[in-house]
């Protein structure tokens, strides 16, 4: 806690807004989004390698909190305080840090597979949100060292796979099979589990929330990889327009439907986990799968609108 204390003294209107804006890099919005654009519009190889490492380092990091069930720095010292616009945000158990292993899983993976000076970009930024969780006072270095640490090992581990992924399809099966099996391990861990009776039932039930977006989210990764390679062949190439036309529609269309499937699919299903699969199968299943059946037209019409400018 003396880390986080010396960050509090030196905090500033200036600071907090530009270390929230930095943190908000690492979040499941800005992650999706990139590995979506990747996916569509750079190589589908590459946006697997970021999709597949967030997913695993996800369930990793979801399982260690369960395990450890360490609470949030302002309530293992209620003295300390944290810049208040970070609250909403910091969900769920402190360790290990989410945003942190989201940022490897993101800007790491996009340095990777990127040349020397972007690559030292995409590093930067990595270690940047992990130190704004310290210093907005939502983590502790633990939190973040380890997350760090994970991150790394994830993202180095899981490269030579997807390196040369499209030239060998049948691996990804396997991969997406296996991201399945430790989903289904996770969630029995997550229901099955006689945690103790002080638990937080908040954070547990978080935890469960998102072991079932997961599952969903991978079954619809598995089908939309077999429509992809069996019927649509999509090519993530087109015009500078057509790239602007299909990313621009086609991120708004995924926000849309997360969000307007919530409703309708917790009064089906109830609230809880088979609505939460569902909306994310959904999701996921549009992003990969149907959006992606438009990008022929949309590559000549982005053709025919750079013709005509």
């Amino acid at each position: 806690m003396q880390f986080l204390y010396l960050l509090e003294g030196i905090r500033c209107p200036a600071l907090d807004t530009l270390f929230s804006l930095i943190t908000e890099l690492g979040g499941e919005t800005v992650y999706m989004a990139l590995a979506i654009a990747v996916y569509w519009c750079i190589s589908k190889g590459l946006g697997f390698y970021i999709l597949t490492t967030g997913f695993v380092g996800t369930i990793a990091n979801q399982f260690l909190k369960l395990c450890f069930r360490i609470p949030r720095p302002w309530v293992l010292d209620p003295d300390f305080t944290i810049v208040e616009s970070a609250r909403a945000g910091a969900t769920g158990y402190s360790f290990p840090s989410g945003h942190t292993q989201n940022a490897f899983s993101s800007f790491g993976c996009l340095g990777m597979w990127a040349k020397r000076g972007w690559r030292v970009l995409c590093f930067a930024i990595v270690v940047l949100i992990g130190f704004s969780r310290m210093y907005l006072g939502v983590h502790t270095p633990l939190d973040v060292g380890v997350a760090f640490v994970m991150g790394l090992v994830l993202m180095l581990a899981l490269y030579p796979l997807f390196r040369d992924i499209e030239a060998h399809p049948r691996r990804m099966y396997a991969v997406i099979g296996g991201m399945i099996v430790i989903t289904v391990a996770y969630l029995c861990y997550a229901e099955l589990w006689r945690f103790p009776a002080d638990i937080d039932q908040t954070n547990l039930a978080s935890g469960r929330e998102n072991g079932y977006k997961l599952l969903g989210a991978a079954s619809a990764m598995l089908l939309s990889y077999w429509l992809d390679q069996r019927y649509i062949h999509f090519e993530t190439r087109a015009p500078l327009a057509g790239q602007a036309i299909k990313l621009v529609a086609g991120l708004a269309l995924v926000v849309g439907i997360r969000v307007a499937l919530k409703a309708p699919l917790y009064a089906i299903l109830g609230e809880g986990g088979a609505a939460d699969a569902a909306r994310y199968f959904l999701v996921v299943l549009f992003a990969a799968a149907v959006w992606p059946m438009t990008f022929r037209r949309l590559s000549r019409l982005g053709a025919k609108a750079q013709s005509t400018s």
